[in-house]
């Protein structure tokens, strides 16, 4: 038999049973659509994150002591306050280092402007000058140590009714029921986190210099106040690996940390590159499982298409014995059910992906990140569904081809 002719034959069959052939191809449809959603946002999410990267924060090292136990479960955890301002300064003098500064979040209860009181119990931190820097402003300027100043990120500076510009002043009130004031000196360009410590979201933040705030927080327990993590900025790409390596040989031999953390802490230096690779190590893990959940409604798909051929060669075992009776070969025959199982795992296919390139830009849209397809998952998606049209209709094919034309001819 002619492949056109085959062809033509095939889409005949698939035609006269419309209801029928589209509710086989919709199990096919669906599984592909959920896979190629799965997949995109998935990728938008990982590019999203990547781009909150500025190449600035590249070559920044984030460090802080933790029992060992707690590595590799993101940044800060575990994280124990033994970073003194000699530390600091010490390490803003060693190879490869431009400056370095700690970074401590302040646990607060709340902050108060013009009246109003917005509850926040992570929004603020205190840090060095450098941790936002001045191109990152918008309006205003850097804080400067010492003076009791604040920088705000747009997030929190409209999170109250009457929105906070420069020269306002706020209130911070910290656990405890200690009240602090800052004058805003800066609103940020945006309310990106400004580091792997704040996360890698948006979120209202209010940036304090060290001192006087830290220090004078703990000046009342602690002789020597000190930090729960520090921030190292290397002087150039280039230079990462040997600030981070003179950074940690300092913190092991020298540093007044050393005597804090002892055998019972490690240290844990990573450039922001590299606590993105532990969170998207999660992410693909977590987008593998999702994936593998869409893929079990492909399997579904083929086992409808195995079933609608197998009802279909059924109802079709005269026409089978009247082909054969006419000349043709077991060959044509089960080219002819495989041409048909193929087509509806094409049109499955195509359809499914183009739902799921929908459904992956209405998602990105509603969850705020940058769209990305995954070209090549296109054509895998493509390709699972042909060899699931192949696969399910394999078995009624062989079966309608082995039929006896004479039994074929006699069946009612």
């Amino acid at each position: 038999m002619k492949p056109l002719t085959n062809l033509r034959m095939s889409w005949r069959a698939i035609r006269s049973h419309k209801l029928r052939s589209t509710l086989t191809t919709l199990g096919v449809v669906i599984g592909v659509a959920a896979v190629i959603t799965f997949v995109t946002l998935g990728a938008s999410l990982q590019a999203g994150i990547i781009g909150d990267i500025s190449p600035d924060d590249r070559q920044n090292i984030y460090g802080w002591a933790a029992p060992e136990e707690s590595g590799n479960q993101g940044p800060l955890a575990g994280a124990q306050p033994v970073f003194t301002q000699a530390d600091v300064e010490n390490l803003s003098e060693q190879p490869g280092v431009r400056t370095a500064y700690g970074y401590t979040p302040i646990p607060s209860q709340s902050v108060d402007f013009g009246g109003e009181r917005i509850p926040r119990q992570d929004a603020v931190v205190a840090t060095g000058v450098e941790y936002v820097d001045a191109d990152e402003i918008a309006t205003g300027q850097q804080f400067r140590m010492g003076e009791r100043e604040a920088v705000l990120n747009p997030a929190m500076a409209n999170a109250f009714e009457r929105n906070v510009t420069v020269g306002d002043t706020i209130t911070v009130t910290t656990f405890g029921g200690r009240q602090v004031n800052a004058t805003v000196v800066g609103i940020t360009a945006d309310s990106e986190a400004r580091s792997p410590f704040e996360g890698f979201g948006p979120g209202p933040r209010v940036y304090l210099p060290l001192d006087p705030y830290y220090t004078e927080f703990v000046s009342g327990a602690q002789e020597t106040p000190r930090f729960a993590a520090i921030v190292v900025e290397a002087d150039s790409l280039d230079a990462v690996d040997r600030a981070k390596e003179s950074t940690r040989t300092y913190l092991e031999t020298e540093s007044d940390a050393e005597a804090q953390a002892g055998d019972e802490l490690t240290y844990q230096l990573q450039t922001s590159v590299e606590l993105l690779g532990q969170l998207q190590a999660v992410l693909d893990q977590l987008q593998a499982f999702v994936v593998g959940i869409a893929a079990l409604s492909l399997v579904v798909g083929s086992i409808g298409i195995a079933n609608i051929m197998l009802v279909s060669v059924t109802e079709r075992t005269r026409e089978i014995g009247i082909m054969k009776a006419v000349g043709a070969q077991k060959r044509d025959i089960l080219t002819l059910f495989v041409t048909e199982a193929v087509i509806v795992g094409i049109i499955g296919s195509v359809l499914g992906t183009l739902l799921g390139l929908a459904a992956g830009w209405a998602g990105a849209q509603y969850i705020d990140i940058p769209l990305t397809y995954p070209i090549e998952w296109f054509g895998i998606a493509v390709a699972v569904g042909i060899l699931v049209g192949v696969g399910a209709g394999l078995y009624p094919a062989w079966r309608g081809a082995r039929t006896d034309p004479i039994d074929a001819l006699r069946y009612e």
